[in-house]
């Protein structure tokens, strides 16, 4: 054929990639899509960004690892999504002339997408500014005046088997708590599949008759909480995960707390000594922080977990040393990975970098998991003392309240000296109260004669 002096046209003749919300690791099942980086019709590159996530760890940009064309996405902002689940699909292609004098479909000279619907892939031929499917076609010749001519027929696509969604156990008990049937839930999931966001804005929209005798007496949803003016706030991300481990800890977790009061006047002295020359700070979060490791390696039992299913104590070999830090999104525990041979300088470093990027949300799920023992420094709040709840699946926590002026004791005289209230709580499985005082013990040591620590240097 021909084709000199034809109108040029070009379509795009590529594969469409689907791209699922890959595994952010260390256990995470879902996450809640935050902002979109990209719009369909982009043009985006490989391992480009494309969307922002909230994971119960921390936010997430997730990079698409195809180049091409954006031709759907799936999800709006701020529906929660399981892992798995379709992102985006991707057309990754070169142009291609299309051949000009043949016939074409309506969907096509329109610049319609052809190709498979969301969870597929094949060959497509794509055009701009359109996301739906166009029907299948099939050619046939027909003869008009002894020349056969393309037509093109226009087929209607048989739909397909609607796929099953099952629905997660964390989505089945929320539900279950909140007295919903599922049966008059619509899932905004992939497939109909209904998510944790579903279930809860479905628990706050008003009630008909037949509902409320559902969800009416004998229901785990007390009548207070549908009071007019009450005001909702979904346990998810951030918040929800530090609910649901603080809740397991608390139910699976037989823990004890032991206290002790000590005079931290030494050690914040030895800090202004420490800080007084060149170089960089020290803070006291860093100096409890070298304390705490030094603590460890005189009762290593504490540094642990317990594995129920085997029903055995596992001791740790390394310190992966946890610090509660309060942000905006609520609280987290970064890691410190190796505290055990890091200095108090070192330490000091770590944590403030750390703790700059909680309160920016950027840590990474690597930097907010993995630890051994954490420390709680909340006397910042103000506070004298607490009883804190173990991280979970941790075996101990120190918790350190306010350093306040005191009187106290000393060498037989009364004086007014820095007074710290030092809480330790820890798992009953792992230790008996003689291992947990001992430890204790060696902390307040450690405070009120910081030299106790050349011991260990």
């Amino acid at each position: 054929m021909d084709v000199r002096g034809a109108r040029g046209r070009c379509a795009l003749m590529a594969v469409v990639r689907e791209f699922r919300l890959p595994d952010l690791g260390e256990g995470l099942t879902e996450a809640e899509v935050v902002r979109w980086l990209v719009s369909v019709g982009d043009v985006v590159a490989v391992d480009q960004p494309v969307v922002e996530v909230e994971t119960a760890k921390a936010m997430v940009e997730v990079p698409c690892p195809y180049g091409g064309v954006v031709t759907a996405r799936f999800g709006e902002e701020g529906a929660e999504l399981p892992v798995g689940a379709p992102l985006l699909t991707v057309a990754v292609g070169e142009p291609l002339p299309t051949v000009p004098g043949e016939a074409e479909g309506p969907a096509r000279a329109a610049g319609a997408a052809e190709g498979p619907t969301p969870g597929g892939s094949g060959n497509v031929l794509v055009g701009y500014g359109t996301q739906a499917p166009a029907p299948r076609r099939r050619r046939v010749r027909t003869t008009v005046a002894g020349v056969q001519k393309p037509q093109v027929e226009t087929a209607p696509v048989a739909p397909a088997p609607a796929a099953r969604a099952v629905i997660s156990p964390l989505v089945r008990r929320i539900a279950r708590e909140r007295g919903l049937d599922l049966a008059r839930v619509r899932g905004s999931g992939p497939d109909g599949l209904i998510l944790r966001a579903d279930v809860e804005r479905a628990a706050t929209e008003p009630l008909d008759g037949r509902e409320t005798a559902l969800r009416g007496a004998g229901s785990p949803v007390a009548e207070r909480h549908r009071e007019p003016g009450a005001q909702r706030i979904p346990l998810r991300g951030v918040r929800g995960a530090v609910a649901e481990k603080l809740t397991r800890s608390r139910r699976e977790i037989p823990d004890a707390t032991c206290w002790v009061d000590a005079d931290a006047t030494e050690l914040l002295a030895a800090r202004r000594a420490m800080n007084a020359g060149e170089g960089p700070k020290v803070s006291l979060l860093a100096l409890l922080a070298r304390i705490c490791t030094s603590a460890l390696a005189e009762y290593p039992e504490l540094n642990a977990t317990v594995d129920t299913a085997a029903q055995e104590i596992v001791r740790l070999p390394g310190v992966h040393l946890g610090f509660a830090a309060q942000t905006a999104r609520g609280l987290v525990v970064p890691v410190v990975r190796d505290a055990h041979t890091r200095s108090a300088v070192a330490l000091s470093t770590e944590m403030a970098r750390l703790t700059e990027a909680a309160r920016t949300g950027t840590l990474s799920p690597a930097e907010l998991t993995g630890g051994t023992f954490t420390l709680n420094n909340y006397g910042v709040f103000g506070v004298d003392g607490s009883t804190p709840i173990i991280n979970y699946p941790e075996a101990a926590m120190l918790g350190v309240g306010r350093i306040a002026p005191k009187p106290w004791v000393r060498e037989g005289e009364l004086a007014v000296r820095q007074v710290v209230q030092l809480s330790f709580t820890f798992d009953h499985r792992v230790c008996d109260g003689g291992t947990a005082g001992g430890f204790l013990r060696y902390v307040a040591d450690c405070v009120e004669r910081p030299a106790v620590l050349l011991r260990s240097l």
